[in-house]
Protein backbone atom coordinates (compact mmCIF):
# COMPACT_ATOMS: atom_id res chain seq x y z
CA UNK A 1 0.00 0.00 0.00
CA UNK A 2 1.36 3.27 -1.07
CA UNK A 3 1.91 6.33 1.63
CA UNK A 4 -0.64 8.27 0.40
CA UNK A 5 -3.44 5.51 0.25
CA UNK A 6 -2.46 4.38 3.73
CA UNK A 7 -2.55 8.40 5.04
CA UNK A 8 -5.89 8.41 3.59
CA UNK A 9 -7.21 5.12 5.13
CA UNK A 10 -6.26 6.57 8.72
CA UNK A 11 -9.51 8.91 10.11
CA UNK A 12 -8.36 12.07 11.67
CA UNK A 13 -9.85 10.50 14.95
CA UNK A 14 -6.93 7.91 14.63
CA UNK A 15 -3.76 9.73 13.08
CA UNK A 16 -1.44 11.42 16.01
CA UNK A 17 -2.11 14.99 16.95
CA UNK A 18 1.97 15.18 16.03
CA UNK A 19 0.85 14.68 12.51
CA UNK A 20 -2.03 16.56 12.38
CA UNK A 21 -0.69 20.11 14.03
CA UNK A 22 1.85 19.72 11.11
CA UNK A 23 -0.81 19.37 8.22
CA UNK A 24 -2.64 22.34 9.69
CA UNK A 25 0.84 24.03 10.07
CA UNK A 26 1.80 23.35 6.44
CA UNK A 27 -1.49 24.70 5.07
CA UNK A 28 -0.59 28.30 6.39
CA UNK A 29 2.58 28.03 3.84
CA UNK A 30 4.82 28.83 6.23
CA UNK A 31 8.02 29.80 3.61
CA UNK A 32 5.94 31.81 2.06
CA UNK A 33 5.05 33.71 5.24
CA UNK A 34 8.29 34.43 5.82
CA UNK A 35 9.23 36.06 3.08
CA UNK A 36 6.19 38.68 3.55
CA UNK A 37 7.40 39.32 7.47
CA UNK A 38 10.78 40.22 5.55
CA UNK A 39 9.10 43.37 3.69
CA UNK A 40 6.93 43.74 6.93
CA UNK A 41 9.52 44.94 9.60
CA UNK A 42 11.90 47.38 7.68
CA UNK A 43 8.82 49.21 6.86
CA UNK A 44 8.36 49.75 10.59
CA UNK A 45 11.92 50.88 10.83
CA UNK A 46 11.65 53.24 8.05
CA UNK A 47 8.23 54.24 9.65
CA UNK A 48 9.50 54.91 12.97
CA UNK A 49 13.34 56.27 12.26
CA UNK A 50 14.35 53.82 14.38
CA UNK A 51 13.58 51.07 16.35
CA UNK A 52 10.16 50.58 16.92
CA UNK A 53 8.83 49.22 20.12
CA UNK A 54 9.71 44.90 20.97
CA UNK A 55 5.96 44.88 21.67
CA UNK A 56 4.08 46.55 18.77
CA UNK A 57 6.78 44.47 16.14
CA UNK A 58 5.59 41.43 17.81
CA UNK A 59 2.14 41.94 17.76
CA UNK A 60 2.48 43.07 14.29
CA UNK A 61 4.28 39.82 13.22
CA UNK A 62 1.95 37.20 15.09
CA UNK A 63 -1.14 38.95 13.63
CA UNK A 64 0.69 39.31 9.77
CA UNK A 65 1.03 35.69 10.34
CA UNK A 66 -2.44 34.59 10.99
CA UNK A 67 -3.52 36.93 8.61
CA UNK A 68 -1.42 35.95 5.85
CA UNK A 69 -2.01 31.70 6.99
CA UNK A 70 -5.76 32.32 6.83
CA UNK A 71 -5.34 33.62 3.31
CA UNK A 72 -2.84 30.52 1.84
CA UNK A 73 -5.66 28.05 4.02
CA UNK A 74 -8.63 29.43 1.88
CA UNK A 75 -5.50 29.12 -1.33
CA UNK A 76 -5.16 25.44 -0.59
CA UNK A 77 -8.91 24.87 0.49
CA UNK A 78 -10.17 26.34 -3.42
CA UNK A 79 -7.03 24.68 -5.24
CA UNK A 80 -7.25 21.11 -3.81
CA UNK A 81 -8.60 20.02 -7.12
CA UNK A 82 -5.61 21.14 -9.38
CA UNK A 83 -3.03 21.07 -6.32
CA UNK A 84 -3.86 16.88 -7.18
CA UNK A 85 -2.14 17.45 -10.74
CA UNK A 86 0.88 18.88 -10.32
CA UNK A 87 3.75 17.39 -9.41
CA UNK A 88 4.96 19.92 -6.86
CA UNK A 89 1.57 20.00 -5.15
CA UNK A 90 0.64 16.43 -4.62
CA UNK A 91 1.78 16.09 -1.36
CA UNK A 92 -0.13 19.00 0.21
CA UNK A 93 -2.22 18.44 3.25
CA UNK A 94 -5.93 18.60 1.58
CA UNK A 95 -4.41 16.28 -1.34
CA UNK A 96 -3.23 13.74 0.83
CA UNK A 97 -6.29 13.17 3.16
CA UNK A 98 -4.31 14.61 6.22
CA UNK A 99 -6.97 17.33 6.61
CA UNK A 100 -10.13 17.80 5.33
CA UNK A 101 -11.64 20.71 3.32
CA UNK A 102 -13.94 21.27 5.76
CA UNK A 103 -11.65 21.57 8.68
CA UNK A 104 -9.31 23.55 6.53
CA UNK A 105 -12.17 25.75 5.41
CA UNK A 106 -13.00 26.28 9.67
CA UNK A 107 -9.38 26.55 10.65
CA UNK A 108 -8.76 29.48 7.94
CA UNK A 109 -12.32 31.49 9.07
CA UNK A 110 -10.74 31.36 12.49
CA UNK A 111 -7.60 32.81 11.25
CA UNK A 112 -8.91 35.56 9.45
CA UNK A 113 -10.99 36.65 12.80
CA UNK A 114 -8.30 35.85 14.98
CA UNK A 115 -6.03 38.07 13.22
CA UNK A 116 -8.14 40.80 12.58
CA UNK A 117 -9.44 41.06 15.83
CA UNK A 118 -5.64 41.20 16.95
CA UNK A 119 -4.25 44.05 14.62
CA UNK A 120 -7.50 45.97 15.94
CA UNK A 121 -7.40 45.40 19.65
CA UNK A 122 -3.86 45.39 19.74
CA UNK A 123 -2.18 47.64 16.96
CA UNK A 124 -4.40 49.49 15.38
CA UNK A 125 -7.83 49.25 13.25
CA UNK A 126 -6.38 50.25 9.73
CA UNK A 127 -3.56 48.00 10.30
CA UNK A 128 -6.22 45.32 10.44
CA UNK A 129 -8.56 46.47 7.95
CA UNK A 130 -5.33 46.02 5.76
CA UNK A 131 -4.38 42.52 6.84
CA UNK A 132 -8.84 41.11 6.18
CA UNK A 133 -8.31 43.08 2.58
CA UNK A 134 -5.11 41.31 2.12
CA UNK A 135 -6.67 38.05 2.67
CA UNK A 136 -9.70 38.51 0.36
CA UNK A 137 -7.83 40.00 -2.73
CA UNK A 138 -5.56 36.50 -2.00
CA UNK A 139 -8.33 34.26 -1.32
CA UNK A 140 -11.07 35.41 -3.70
CA UNK A 141 -9.71 38.05 -6.02
CA UNK A 142 -6.46 36.07 -7.42
CA UNK A 143 -7.30 32.37 -5.96
CA UNK A 144 -11.68 32.23 -6.96
CA UNK A 145 -11.28 34.64 -10.00
CA UNK A 146 -8.00 35.72 -11.47
CA UNK A 147 -5.84 32.28 -11.32
CA UNK A 148 -7.72 30.10 -13.40
CA UNK A 149 -9.28 33.22 -15.93
CA UNK A 150 -6.15 34.97 -17.41
CA UNK A 151 -2.73 35.04 -17.91
CA UNK A 152 -2.23 38.23 -16.01
CA UNK A 153 -3.20 36.04 -12.60
CA UNK A 154 -0.19 36.83 -11.00
CA UNK A 155 0.26 40.32 -11.55
CA UNK A 156 -2.80 41.90 -10.31
CA UNK A 157 -3.41 38.83 -7.90
CA UNK A 158 -0.42 39.81 -6.49
CA UNK A 159 -1.36 42.38 -5.14
CA UNK A 160 -2.06 40.68 -1.90
CA UNK A 161 1.37 40.33 -1.11
CA UNK A 162 2.30 43.79 -1.41
CA UNK A 163 0.00 44.39 1.22
CA UNK A 164 2.55 43.86 4.28
CA UNK A 165 4.39 47.28 3.21
CA UNK A 166 1.10 48.79 3.73
CA UNK A 167 0.44 47.01 7.06
CA UNK A 168 3.90 48.04 8.49
CA UNK A 169 4.11 51.68 8.05
CA UNK A 170 -0.13 51.79 9.28
CA UNK A 171 1.08 49.63 12.87
CA UNK A 172 3.53 52.55 13.73
CA UNK A 173 2.08 55.39 12.27
CA UNK A 174 -1.56 54.79 12.06
CA UNK A 175 -1.52 56.06 8.26
CA UNK A 176 -0.65 55.01 4.80
CA UNK A 177 2.51 57.79 3.50
CA UNK A 178 3.82 57.76 0.20
CA UNK A 179 7.39 55.49 1.55
CA UNK A 180 5.40 52.41 2.43
CA UNK A 181 3.23 53.20 -0.66
CA UNK A 182 6.11 52.91 -2.91
CA UNK A 183 7.63 50.16 -1.71
CA UNK A 184 4.01 48.63 -2.20
CA UNK A 185 4.86 49.39 -6.10
CA UNK A 186 8.34 47.86 -5.40
CA UNK A 187 6.77 44.34 -4.55
CA UNK A 188 3.84 44.71 -7.17
CA UNK A 189 6.36 44.88 -9.94
CA UNK A 190 8.73 42.56 -7.95
CA UNK A 191 6.02 39.78 -8.40
CA UNK A 192 5.98 38.95 -11.84
CA UNK A 193 9.76 38.47 -12.51
CA UNK A 194 9.62 36.31 -9.41
CA UNK A 195 7.25 34.13 -9.82
CA UNK A 196 7.10 33.62 -13.77
CA UNK A 197 10.67 32.27 -13.56
CA UNK A 198 8.98 29.47 -11.24
CA UNK A 199 6.09 29.16 -13.48
CA UNK A 200 8.49 28.47 -16.93
CA UNK A 201 10.12 25.87 -14.60
CA UNK A 202 6.69 24.19 -13.88
CA UNK A 203 5.00 25.09 -17.34
CA UNK A 204 4.26 21.26 -17.66
CA UNK A 205 2.74 21.20 -14.16
CA UNK A 206 0.68 24.41 -14.79
CA UNK A 207 -0.36 23.16 -18.16
CA UNK A 208 -2.03 19.89 -16.70
CA UNK A 209 -3.66 21.59 -14.42
CA UNK A 210 -5.57 23.83 -16.81
CA UNK A 211 -4.13 26.74 -15.66
CA UNK A 212 -3.39 29.51 -17.83
CA UNK A 213 0.52 30.86 -16.25
CA UNK A 214 1.93 33.31 -18.91
CA UNK A 215 4.55 30.67 -19.54
CA UNK A 216 1.83 28.52 -20.50
CA UNK A 217 0.17 30.34 -22.87
CA UNK A 218 2.54 32.66 -24.10
CA UNK A 219 5.81 32.05 -25.89
CA UNK A 220 8.81 31.87 -23.97
CA UNK A 221 10.78 35.05 -25.16
CA UNK A 222 7.87 36.60 -25.04
CA UNK A 223 7.41 36.17 -20.69
CA UNK A 224 10.90 36.53 -20.50
CA UNK A 225 10.69 39.99 -22.72
CA UNK A 226 7.66 41.34 -20.06
CA UNK A 227 10.76 39.78 -17.07
CA UNK A 228 13.20 41.94 -18.01
CA UNK A 229 10.35 45.26 -18.34
CA UNK A 230 9.31 44.12 -14.77
CA UNK A 231 12.30 44.31 -13.53
CA UNK A 232 13.83 47.55 -14.83
CA UNK A 233 10.10 49.24 -13.71
CA UNK A 234 10.61 47.48 -9.96
CA UNK A 235 14.60 48.84 -9.90
CA UNK A 236 13.79 52.45 -11.02
CA UNK A 237 10.64 52.58 -8.70
CA UNK A 238 12.88 51.14 -5.98
CA UNK A 239 15.32 54.18 -6.35
CA UNK A 240 11.95 56.49 -5.82
CA UNK A 241 12.54 56.23 -2.33
CA UNK A 242 15.67 57.54 -1.97
CA UNK A 243 14.44 61.68 -2.50
CA UNK A 244 10.55 60.61 -0.82
CA UNK A 245 12.26 58.93 2.43
CA UNK A 246 15.34 60.87 2.27
CA UNK A 247 17.21 57.89 2.09
CA UNK A 248 21.05 57.75 2.60
CA UNK A 249 24.15 55.43 0.77
CA UNK A 250 23.13 52.68 2.75
CA UNK A 251 20.11 52.10 1.18
CA UNK A 252 21.05 53.50 -2.31
CA UNK A 253 23.75 50.86 -2.49
CA UNK A 254 21.70 48.13 -1.70
CA UNK A 255 19.02 49.20 -4.03
CA UNK A 256 21.62 49.64 -7.04
CA UNK A 257 23.54 46.43 -6.29
CA UNK A 258 20.53 44.33 -5.42
CA UNK A 259 19.20 45.33 -8.83
CA UNK A 260 21.80 45.50 -11.08
CA UNK A 261 22.14 41.46 -10.44
CA UNK A 262 18.38 41.26 -10.80
CA UNK A 263 18.35 43.11 -14.37
CA UNK A 264 21.42 41.33 -15.32
CA UNK A 265 20.03 38.08 -14.71
CA UNK A 266 16.47 38.87 -16.15
CA UNK A 267 18.45 39.72 -19.37
CA UNK A 268 20.30 36.69 -19.29
CA UNK A 269 17.23 34.74 -19.20
CA UNK A 270 15.50 36.82 -21.65
CA UNK A 271 18.48 36.30 -24.38
CA UNK A 272 18.78 32.58 -23.61
CA UNK A 273 15.18 32.39 -24.06
CA UNK A 274 15.83 34.32 -27.46
CA UNK A 275 18.41 31.16 -28.61
CA UNK A 276 15.69 28.91 -27.77
CA UNK A 277 17.23 27.30 -25.21
CA UNK A 278 16.08 24.36 -22.93
CA UNK A 279 15.67 24.07 -19.06
CA UNK A 280 19.07 23.39 -18.68
CA UNK A 281 20.14 26.32 -20.17
CA UNK A 282 17.87 28.60 -19.61
CA UNK A 283 17.80 27.96 -15.63
CA UNK A 284 14.54 29.95 -14.57
CA UNK A 285 15.11 29.41 -11.41
CA UNK A 286 17.98 31.03 -10.61
CA UNK A 287 16.01 34.24 -10.85
CA UNK A 288 13.40 32.83 -9.01
CA UNK A 289 16.04 32.12 -6.03
CA UNK A 290 18.11 35.46 -6.75
CA UNK A 291 14.54 37.22 -6.66
CA UNK A 292 14.42 36.08 -2.79
CA UNK A 293 17.64 36.97 -1.95
CA UNK A 294 17.10 41.15 -3.98
CA UNK A 295 13.69 41.80 -1.49
CA UNK A 296 15.93 40.36 1.41
CA UNK A 297 18.61 42.70 0.34
CA UNK A 298 16.94 45.87 -0.22
CA UNK A 299 15.13 45.47 2.23
CA UNK A 300 17.70 44.84 4.53
CA UNK A 301 18.97 48.21 3.61
CA UNK A 302 15.56 49.69 4.18
CA UNK A 303 15.57 48.66 7.92
CA UNK A 304 19.46 49.78 8.41
CA UNK A 305 19.41 53.09 6.68
CA UNK A 306 17.33 54.80 8.82
CA UNK A 307 19.48 53.88 11.80
CA UNK A 308 22.93 54.62 10.24
CA UNK A 309 22.25 57.39 7.97
CA UNK A 310 24.70 58.63 5.94
CA UNK A 311 22.74 61.15 3.77
CA UNK A 312 23.23 62.02 0.35
CA UNK A 313 24.58 65.42 -1.03
CA UNK A 314 21.76 67.93 -1.55
CA UNK A 315 19.65 65.71 0.64
CA UNK A 316 20.92 66.12 3.83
Amino acid sequence: MSTLESTRDLSPATRPWRRTVRAYVALTKPRIIELLLVTTVPVMFLAQRGVPSLGLIVLTLVGGSLSAGAANTFNMVYDRDIDAKMGRTQGRPLVTGEATPRGAMIFGLVLTLVSTLWLGLLVNWLSAALSLGAILLYAVGYTMVLKRRTAQNIVWGGIAGCMPTLIGWSAVTNSVQWPAIILFLVIFFWTPPHYWPLSMRFTDDYSAAGVPMAPVVQEQTTVAKQIVAYSWLMVLTSLALVPVADMGWIYLGAALLSGGLFVAEAHRLMSAARKGANQQVLKPMRLFHFSITYVTLLFLGVAIDPLLHLPLPGLA
